[in-house]
């Protein structure tokens, strides 16, 4: 057998290895996932965000952003109504599940290896992209999220800073976000005719706000010219009550491989 043949084998046994061993991990670690939910809202509505459905992606098969949102459509089914109780771990794989054809998934825009293709599922990051932004504007803890390993596409129609989102790959590349507070919060997600829309309740009014900027942005040419891209993003913590800074921090810095075309006035000098 030819190596090139070899290869998909040797790729399709390392990710049954790496989900297995997550698996077992959790199951070791006895993480304590939040599994329950409502189809009543906790009467506070700490965040609210969404994302547009169809935008364009460079070349990409415009088909491609129809599947997607049936994709969308899904998860945001699954993770609707989950209820995160003091000292739970939401996961987005746990909530979701495996993103198979025999579940409903189909074909979607992947970023994998590299490159863009299609692939059975594609589409879902924009799903953890939304409950990422939300965590970072809300007390909830990242304790677990993966950058996209290259930029595929110039920002048109970017609205949120490059590097906010968060990439998801059934089921050892997750999103998983703890509840460190005394309070319970809400996750609500749906799909609109025209958006992926998300909401953070909670029980009680927090008495905390937070802002979200990007700093140091810039795009760099090595000597080999390959082009990157990076920048850092920071919150803000402001107290509700009196307006007074109560912290600013350093939540990520993002650096990975431009692959479309960058004007020399773009270039850091």
């Amino acid at each position: 057998m030819r190596l090139s043949q070899l290869h998909p084998l040797i790729y399709e046994a390392r990710v049954r290895q790496l989900r297995l061993e997550r698996d077992l991990g959790d199951r070791l670690a006895r993480v304590p996932f939040a599994r329950g939910s409502s189809g009543s809202p906790l009467p506070f509505a700490m965040v609210r965000h969404r994302s547009l459905l169809r935008r364009r992606l460079g070349s990409s098969d415009p088909r491609l952003q129809e599947t997607k949102i049936v994709n969308l459509g899904l998860a945001a089914a699954a993770l609707d109504g989950l209820l995160i109780h003091p000292g739970e771990v939401a996961s987005f794989w746990e909530r979701v599940g495996p993103p198979t054809a025999a579940r409903g998934f189909v074909e979607g825009l992947l970023l994998a290896g590299g490159e863009v293709r299609s692939g059975v599922g594609g589409g879902l990051c924009q799903a953890s992209n939304l409950l990422y932004w939300m965590a970072l504007h809300a007390p909830l803890a990242v304790v677990e999220r993966h950058r996209h390993g290259f930029d595929p596409f110039p920002d048109e129609g970017r609205v949120l800073p490059f590097g906010s989102g968060a990439t998801v790959f059934y089921n050892y590349v997750d999103l998983r976000l703890a509840n460190p507070t005394d309070q319970t919060f809400q996750l609500r997600v749906w799909v609109s005719r025209t958006h992926l829309c998300g909401m953070l309740l909670t029980e009680r009014a927090w008495p905390l706000s937070y802002h979200v900027e990007e700093r140091a942005h810039r795009f760099l040419r090595d000597a080999t010219g390959r082009v990157y891209r990076e920048n850092e993003l920071w919150r803000t913590t402001i107290d509700r009550r009196t307006g007074a800074l109560a912290k600013t921090e350093l939540v990520a810095r993002n650096h990975c491989e431009v692959k479309y075309p960058v004007s020399a006035d773009m270039l850091a000098g």
